[in-house]
């Protein structure tokens, strides 16, 4: 099991219950990451895991380091390349500069250890990757994806049991939105505007004759053309981005700017304090439902309570909104809504609220006598043969320097989730972390005379937030670590404007700091 970027433990606890089973059990286990987190401490004490502790960002040129070495001592799997896989001459040729002793001084990862890791990984009966927002959040978040992909490509990892690539999503129902078209470039099913057949689908059913053909706009094109004055309102459906996204004061200046921000959440958010019209909305156990897993299985919300005050289902306002604007949405249970999600998205089409039962069912599942499919590519991928795609390393938008000489990275931890809306709201998770803190090496700690649990300001070019130093040797010399839980301090008021050159995810993980202790 090859687990990069991902602090499984805490940020999936179920998930980290299985890998540690698992490892228990006799699974060999790689973890990528700059910290020592808890799964990096299985691997590192487990007598047949590695632990590569790397400086933040250089997942890439380890990735490719670890390519360099499968290709030079013949450890790809050359049938499946033949069969399979397009591209093979090019990604040779590429990695061939990826030379172990190269990557080790980019990455500070032993050469002796990068060999050992893709040795385990290409001669395992059976490798999985799990991969989290360690990868994802930087300026080559979806080249590092891609690397990891041509690692599964030239092994073979890929279409049997407990192997390929699986994403731990950083939210909740983030496959089931993706599935319902919750994204600015396709429709429900992950089709596009240039598939005539489904757009004339779509069209029927929503009783619609022009649909819209062109993109819409990712998450941060909004708040810039909102700051000049170009997008006018917003209606944000569970999403704090006042509090959790990237470089806060900038989003907040756009969404203070817009003419019309309706917030429909279930607390009063940081977001939702900048609204002109608050939408409560109900809890998972207040309402009945659907939400897909990351295996892509469907399964069953059942109400268990009812909903409290005014609060309401997301999908009863949403309708009611629709029907203001104009547009009637006149379903009367989520079971019609789940029809209609198996007329229009191919996937979904032998999927029914009835069918999906206590075990759930795993798209794709084109009809109502088919199985589902809890195995993909077994034969071949969805467009035909696999492509290898050469990938080099992006620096991040920012390291530290002279003048801001640490880097800090954000994430979670095991008490809180998230923007803490909900779980500052229990006591005994707030009685187990009631404050923000500054993880920070005894050598940096001991050089700005700081001392664990006292005060310390954390500046970057964007702003300063004040919290308690934590020394640990979780984190390595010139680097800290902080989660963004709080609402005091708000701790993505420091980090960077850089984001993803793809996909626009902000790049939450290599930001630059100085820190000075409070007197």
């Amino acid at each position: 099991m090859l687990v990069c970027g991902s602090n499984t433990t805490e940020a999936h606890p179920i998930v980290g219950l299985k890998v540690k089973d698992a490892v228990k059990k006799g699974t060999k286990i790689i973890v990528i990451d700059p910290r020592r987190t808890e799964i990096a401490k299985i691997a590192e004490e487990s007598p047949t895991g590695i632990f590569l502790r790397i400086k933040p960002g250089s997942n890439i040129p380890l990735l490719n380091g670890m390519l360099n070495v499968i290709f030079e001592e013949g450890l790809e799997n050359k049938e499946f390349i033949e069969n399979r896989v397009e591209g093979i001459d090019a990604i040779r040729e590429h990695v061939a500069t990826y030379t172990p002793d190269k990557v080790s001084e980019t990455t500070g990862v032993s050469e002796d250890m990068i060999r050992d890791a893709a040795r385990l990984y290409a001669t395992s009966e059976k490798s999985l990757i799990l991969y989290g927002l360690g990868v994802a959040e930087h300026k080559g978040g979806t080249y590092g994806v891609i690397a990891l992909a041509n690692l599964v490509l030239a092994t073979g990892q890929v279409g049997k049991p407990h192997c390929g690539i699986n994403p731990l999503r950083g939210q909740n129902n983030v496959q089931g939105s993706c599935d319902m078209g919750a994204l600015p470039y396709s429709y429900p099913g992950y089709q596009h505007p240039d598939d005539p057949e489904a757009m004339e689908v779509f069209s029927k059913i929503w009783e619609k004759d022009a649909l819209p053909v062109e993109d819409g706009l990712m998450e941060p094109q909004m708040y810039e053309k909102a700051l000049k004055g170009e997008f006018k309102a917003l209606y944000l459906v569970g999403y704090d981005p006042a509090h959790t996204q990237a470089n806060i004061s900038s989003v907040q200046k756009a969404l203070k700017s817009l003419e019309f921000l309706a917030v429909q959440d279930m607390f009063m958010t940081e977001t939702a304090k900048l609204a002109h019209v608050v939408f409560p909305s109900s809890c998972a156990f207040e309402k009945d439902g659907t939400v897909t897993s990351g295996e892509r299985r469907v399964r069953r919300l059942n109400k268990a309570v009812e909903t409290p005050g005014f609060s309401r289902p997301d999908w009863e306002i949403i309708c009611d909104f629709a029907k203001a604007m104009g547009y009637p949405m006149n379903y009367r249970h989520p079971s019609e809504i789940m029809e209609e999600i198996a007329a229009v998205s191919p996937g979904y089409r032998g999927i029914s609220y009835e069918r999906i039962g206590d075990s759930g069912q795993v798209w794709p599942c084109p009809d109502s006598s088919h199985p589902g499919t809890p195995l993909l590519h077994t034969e071949k991928f969805p467009i035909g043969k696999g492509r290898f795609v050469p990938v080099n390393f992006i620096m991040p938008e920012e390291d530290a320097d002279s003048e801001y000489p640490f880097v800090l990275m954000t994430g979670r931890r095991l008490e809180h989730y998230n923007n803490g809306s909900m779980t500052r709201r229990c006591w005994n998770f707030d009685k187990l972390m009631a404050n923000e803190e500054l993880s920070i090496h005894p050598d940096d700690a001991k050089r700005l005379n700081i001392t664990d649990g006292q005060m310390v300001d954390v500046i970057s070019r964007r702003g300063k937030a004040r919290v308690i130093a934590k020394v640990t040797l979780g984190v390595m010399p010139g680097n800290v670590f902080m989660t963004f839980h709080f609402e005091d301090p708000l701790v993505n008021i420091l980090t960077s404007h850089g984001m993803d050159i793809k996909t626009m995810t902000p790049e939450y993980k290599v930001c630059a700091v100085k820190i000075s202790p409070v007197r």
